[in-house]
């Protein structure tokens, strides 16, 4: 199973050459992750940061770039679990404009108790999310 957003290509995100300037990407996959937690694992950034003092920072993000976005472009932003451990989460990204591939990483994401800087287990809702995607 996986998760997928949408993301429209703003005049933010592009450079003078009109194309998605790559740090802008991982903005725009963050965002999806904060989707992801809501819409797919019902726990929304609010909750989990402000409620439970969680976070979950990247900590590992590898990508590569196929083809440039442009100003106006519809993406899809498509993640798939790939395994869950006591307190990560490694998953793959692909953002794509209709059929074509235009970014793909491969990322871990670790939960994270905010006010001690240091992993912790996922929460039992959260782990159960994650098995589902």
């Amino acid at each position: 199973m996986s998760f997928t957003t949408r993301s429209k290509v703003r005049f933010a995100h592009v450079d003078a050459a009109g194309i998605v300037f790559y740090p802008r990407y991982f903005e725009m996959l963050n965002g999806a992750v904060e989707d992801w937690f809501a819409e797919g694992l019902g726990v929304d950034f609010a909750e989990l940061h402000l409620t439970r003092g969680l976070g979950v920072p990247t900590v590992s993000l590898d990508s590569r770039f196929a083809a440039p976005s442009r100003l106006g472009d519809e993406l899809n932003i498509t993640i798939e679990v790939k395994s869950v451990g006591r307190s990560s989460c490694a998953v793959a990204y692909t953002v794509a404009c209709g059929d074509e591939v235009r970014m793909t990483a491969e990322g871990v994401l670790v939960c994270m108790i905010l006010a001690e800087g240091r992993s912790a287990p996922w929460p039992d809702d959260v782990r159960d999310g994650l098995a589902k995607t």
